[in-house]
């Protein structure tokens, strides 16, 4: 029998995927809309997708107009003279080099900042901590003698609680912190199936017994799942945010690393893989989507930023060698540039997706 259900979540997740796509994108570029703007630039379009165009839905006083066009891969902001010369004096091409690359950055500028909000948001009023779900207690264990059972919820150890989203360690730091004590007295806070809160005293085992995957405590973990929410005044909350933004670039940009040292073999996703990572975030709290979507917004940032045509950081790269060369480079080969660095993009894109279908297998 066909199965019209999983279809109809696999075309949700795409939905979503691409609205979530399309918002990150229309913000980065009301980035570049306004600093255009308030630079005195003439900007003659702000389009949503690229073309062909499918519908022209306003135009303001300063002549933009404002676009949907059919394929939902991204956006632009179309100003005048951004490709070489123009007699126009608001053109782009006539403004400082600081007001041009403060236009290109302006994107990337937007993207990091709603990275934040959105953070700092999870970090002061929605974010999940990270408990265990205990399977199977080991007899004669620690953990039997401690008086933990099956399906009982560790919400913390010692008092410490653990949040979800906190990168690189996630769910597993409370688990990590117990291995990494040996010989030690612990306090676990347990919740029972009951929803009763109990605090259990156990002694974690020797280290030869840890390392010969004996368990810590002796049980086996059921699964992660995210916990109460843990309360933070603002200014822990925004320092916790921007950690986090600060650590999702980083974990971007490391990936990217990997990429390159290993591109025969990527480990990272490209828009089919994504696809399926949506579906699983869907399942969980909503919180779980706002965190992807920051993610997700400081990847963009960062993605944006280096120094390859015809991203944001390519532009930039371009302007600052016409700079140092007086304006020498032509018009032509900017362009020629900006065409390889595109087709160059989505061949990688087009690797990574051969990967993501299963057309070929990673090691």
């Amino acid at each position: 029998m066909f199965d019209f259900l999983g279809l109809g979540n696999g075309l949700l997740n795409v939905v979503v995927l691409l609205a979530i796509l399309v918002g990150l994108v229309v913000i980065h570029e009301l980035g570049h809309f306004i600093v255009a703007r308030r630079s005195k630039v003439t900007v003659h379009e702000f389009g949503i997708g690229f073309p062909p165009r499918a519908l022209t839905f306003a135009k303001d006083k300063q002549g933009t107009i404002y676009t949907l066009n059919w394929l939902p891969i991204g956006g632009f902001v179309r100003m005048e003279g951004e490709e070489g010369e123009s007699d126009d004096p608001n053109a782009f091409v006539h403004r400082s080099l600081r007001t041009r690359l403060t236009i290109l950055l302006a994107g990337v500028t937007m993207n990091l900042m709603l990275a934040l909000v959105l953070m700092v948001g999870i970090a002061g009023f929605a974010d999940p901590s990270a408990t265990v779900l205990v399977g199977e207690v080991k007899p004669d264990s620690p953990a039997q003698t401690a008086g933990l059972m099956t399906d009982d919820i560790i919400l913390a150890v010692d008092g410490q609680t653990y949040a979800w989203f906190e990168l690189p360690a996630g769910p597993t730091a409370l688990l990590d912190y117990i291995k990494a004590r040996p010989d030690t007295p612990v306090t676990l806070t347990v919740q029972r199936p009951s929803g009763e809160v109990v605090q259990l005293q156990a002694t974690t085992r020797s280290a030869e017994a840890i390392a010969a995957n004996e368990g810590a405590l002796g049980f086996n973990v059921a699964g992660l799942k995210p916990g109460p929410t843990i309360e933070r005044g603002l200014l822990e909350a925004v320092g916790v945010g921007a950690q986090r933004t600060a650590d999702a670039a980083t974990l971007i940009l490391r990936a990217l690393g990997d990429f390159v040292t290993n591109l025969a073999n990527p480990q990272i996703s490209g828009p089919v893989g994504m696809v399926g990572i949506v579906g699983a975030v869907r399942e969980q709290p909503p919180v779980f989507l706002v965190w992807l979507i920051a993610l997700l917004s400081a990847n963009l940032a960062v993605v944006n930023v280096l120094p390859l045509p015809p991203l944001d950081g390519g532009r930039v790269a371009v302007s600052l060698l016409q700079a140092a060369l007086g304006n020498r480079v032509s018009v032509a080969f900017e362009r020629y540039v900006y065409l390889a660095g595109f087709v160059f993009l989505m061949a990688l894109l087009a690797w990574v997706t051969l990967f993501d279908t299963g057309i070929l297998q990673r090691t």
